[in-house]
């Protein structure tokens, strides 16, 4: 066992898993010390549409995918942008008939709005319902409402608004009110320490993986430019894929080497702005961006400056969440997030729980499949959906 081996498993943190031993599902195969493919892809891989949607003089980036069945109306996690749910609105279209309909929240992804700087709960809830309101007026499909950590607190607010009268369903991903108040006196000092910028995409991703805020390469290829812009053209880096020349594939990422002084040996687990595990190892950034530099990367937006809105997000989600009138569950990256309100809620039967081991806070991108395949049971046992050939239920309802 290697020095830096010894030192990941002493910090109880999840080592990174060697080059070539995932598969684009998070499978692991082998092939161990090839080279991994860092290039960007686009969005077309995934949804068959992306349109923009005027709300009040705002404009909302939406992506979809199916026609038919209820719609699966999906709200990412702070800082990510609607194609977090890429690989997961794949699988979930071919176990169920569904549709689905990722957003680019307020202040996020190709979404612009007149107050970028109002991330508060009440305006993202009211977005997404204006947003359904404007797609299919009075009479819109049955919805069920799926939102990962910061979306699903605000698909809670949605639906306990109730902005969308057709709201047939309720899921949230990887939140949960206590665990999130806890962590917000370290949610600033995690977001310093994230690089400030990226020299190109592939290093973006790179860093993406290499940090644990994706553990799975091919969600990452297609969300991390969803989250960062081109500093030169303010634009978001999805805008660049088409013509993007990639880094030679001779050349060396240098900055994201890992060492053993890199590991960060943390009693307990910090989290992000969004709550997310902190990662297993940092990424090394690139030099200061010059005058000459070909291509520079930002983060859409900076987070640190939402933080008067945090406590709104989640200050009494569990009993929000338990009071809403349908159907819900709750997917978890882990059971030690579980609060006292939920607890009780649980074993009352307010609500069907599912915990998904060994993946991190971005449960959706790490095991898309697996996800995918709880909602389609969840949907299947309450006859929200239909069942295609291709999906058997594996997990059972708990």
């Amino acid at each position: 066992m290697s020095t830096l081996q010894k030192t990941i498993l002493k910090a109880k943190l999840p080592p990174i898993v060697p080059i070539g031993s995932l598969g684009s599902r998070g499978v692991r195969k082998g092939g161990i010390g090839r080279k991994r493919d860092y290039t960007p892809v686009q969005w077309n891989r995934y949804f068959s549409e992306r349109r923009d949607v005027a709300v009040n003089g705002n404009k909302f980036r939406v992506y979809s995918l199916g026609d038919t069945g209820p719609l699966l109306v999906l709200l990412h996690g702070g800082g990510f942008s609607a194609l977090t749910w890429s690989l997961f609105a794949t699988s979930v279209t071919s176990y169920v008939e569904c549709q689905v309909l990722a957003i680019d929240l307020r202040g996020h992804g190709d979404t612009i709005t007149t107050n970028e700087e109002d991330l508060s709960a009440e305006t993202m809830a009211r977005d997404v319902g204006d947003i359904i309101r404007t797609l299919y007026g009075s009479e819109p499909p049955p919805i069920i409402l799926i939102g990962h950590s910061m979306g699903g607190a605000i698909a809670v607010h949605t639906a306990s608004a109730n902005y969308i009268p057709s709201l047939i369903g309720l899921a949230v991903i990887d939140v949960v009110e206590g665990t999130a108040l806890d962590a917000l006196a370290s949610m600033q000092s995690f977001l310093r320490g994230r690089p400030t910028h990226f020299k190109s995409l592939e290093h973006a991703i790179e860093w993406c993986l290499r940090s644990g805020q994706v553990r799975n390469l091919e969600s990452a290829k297609v969300s991390m430019p969803g989250q960062i812009k081109n500093s030169e053209t303010g634009k978001l880096a999805t805008n660049d894929i088409d013509t993007y020349v990639p880094v030679s594939q001779g050349e060396e990422l240098k900055t994201s080497v890992l060492s053993s002084d890199a590991i960060r040996e943390e009693e307990n687990e910090a989290s992000s702005s969004d709550g997310q595990t902190a990662p297993a190892a940092e990424f090394k950034p690139p030099p200061p961006l010059t005058e000459n530099s070909s291509q520079k990367y930002v983060w859409r937006i900076d987070l640190g400056r939402t933080e008067k809105y945090w406590s709104g997000w989640f200050q009494g989600l569990s009993n929000t969440f338990l009071s809403c009138p349908v159907p819900k569950m709750l997917l978890l990256a882990g059971i030690d997030r579980l609060d006292r309100d939920l607890t009780v809620g649980q074993m009352q039967g307010k609500f069907q729980m599912q915990v998904l081991p060994q993946c991190g806070h971005a449960v959706h991108e790490d095991v898309p499949d697996k996800v995918a395949e709880v909602l389609a049971t969840f949907m299947v046992r309450h006859r929200f959906a239909v069942a295609t050939s291709n999906f058997e239920r594996t997990f059972p309802a708990c």
